[in-house]
């Protein structure tokens, strides 16, 4: 009888420490993968980007040309979801992915600007001063950036509402966070980007409208007499001018310049084919034929970059004037999220494309390591059973005698 709870005691004791073995290897197992599908993840897939090469001067030193170009990141289409439509785990999942993938992109590449082509918020057009405010924050807490690094920010229709919504009130709440005004110019490096509030494009004349337009037609009068004065043309329109770069600007906006649809546009991340022959609604896909025109003729941009159709195109204005329509940076959008690498001098610019972790696969992962689980856990079941006849077989015996 005590051999008997003697061997008992034993098996029970070894059965605990296999379980507990087996349990602790089951965590392990558990914790990689949780940790790479939401962490390491980024970094393999944006390790692989690099900045593209752009031609520089010839008579400059490596080091001067280096420190001449302007690496530059532009991405859209965030989409932060709000308190109305957004769900607490979607916003969870959804915001985790983009600040890992930010924040990856920003220890890994350096960039020395980057720039949100709009559609920050998903509900910023019906957002309370409560709720606009929690918004920011988390925003703020996902995109924060180094000092080094500059974030600049376009308005979109779904952080002000389109132009039936637009009020002057949402336009200065947007203003003060993002230190944003239409017709706003930066320029880094000799550089000169042209930021525009396309929502007020409607060309109805309404307050906000007209003045985006002046602002914009000052700013081009200011970029066109500094590249005369570089030229050495004399023109007496121009006389005490602020002299800006000479550099052709870079137009940067929420809303695409106008094309009848996405069928020209080719690549992994272009719209899906039963998308790509509807044709764009104009003031509300795309600009207007008008407003396009305008912002061509006023500016004579070297390259567009634009959002809004959360798929990525690249089209031909005037058979010379390239733009990127830059795809969604949130996974709720897009199983392939994207952004967009530029190195950019005065005189030229290069871009990449930078894929973001696909969803698809991650989630793949996941199911691989969950299938791998429940064979583990069969396998180690199994090999259980052995004792648990074992200490059958002692039972019986015991009763027996």
């Amino acid at each position: 009888m005590a051999m008997m709870r003697s061997d008992l005691g034993i098996m029970k004791i070894l059965h605990l420490k296999k379980r507990g073995c087996f349990l602790l290897k089951l965590l392990c197992l558990v914790v990689l993968v949780l940790i790479f599908c939401e962490f390491l993840v980024y970094y393999v897939v944006i390790f692989q980007c690099h900045w593209p090469e752009v031609n520089i001067e010839a008579h400059k030193s490596s080091k001067q040309s280096s420190a001449s170009v302007l690496k530059a990141m532009f991405l859209s289409d965030t989409h932060l979801l709000g308190e109305i439509k957004g769900h607490w785990l979607d916003k969870l999942r959804r915001e985790w992915q983009m600040e890992r993938a930010f924040q990856t992109a920003l220890s890994l590449l350096e960039p020395d600007i980057v720039f949100i082509l709009g559609d920050v918020f998903d509900e910023g057009k019906w957002s309370s001063s409560q709720a606009w405010a929690d918004d920011v924050r988390r925003f703020q807490k996902m995109f924060r950036h180094p000092v080094h690094t500059e974030l600049m920010v376009v308005v979109g229709n779904h952080d002000i509402g389109f132009h039936y919504e637009m009020t002057t009130y949402k336009l200065k709440r947007f203003a003060k966070v993002f230190n944003f005004t239409s017709g706003k110019l930066i320029t880094r490096k000799g550089v000169n980007f042209v930021m525009v509030n396309s929502v007020a494009l409607e060309g109805d004349g309404c307050t906000v409208c007209s003045r985006a337009e002046a602002k914009l037609m000052k700013l081009s009068h200011k970029l066109n007499c500094s590249q005369q004065q570089e030229q050495n043309h004399s023109n007496k329109r121009c006389s005490g001018v602020e002299q800006l770069p000479a550099s052709e600007p870079i137009l940067l906006q929420h809303y695409p310049l106008y094309r009848r649809s996405d069928a020209e546009c080719i690549g992994e991340d272009s719209a899906l084919p039963e998308e790509k022959n509807i044709p764009f609604k104009e003031k509300y896909d795309v600009l207007s034929r008008e407003a396009s025109q305008k912002l061509l003729w006023w500016f004579h941009p070297r390259l567009i970059l634009s959002g809004h159709t959360h798929s990525a195109c690249e089209v031909l204005h005037n058979g010379k004037i390239p733009e990127i329509s830059v795809p969604s940076f949130s996974w709720r959008n897009r199983n392939n999220p994207s952004f967009i690498m530029g190195s950019i001098t005065p005189t030229d610019f290069s871009l990449y494309k930078c894929f973001l972790p696909l969803e698809s696969r991650v989630v793949t992962i996941y199911c691989i390591a969950g299938a791998l689980l429940g064979v583990l856990i069969l396998a180690h079941l199994q090999r259980l059973n052995p004792s648990f006849y074992f200490a059958q077989h002692l039972i019986r015996k015991h009763k027996a005698v």
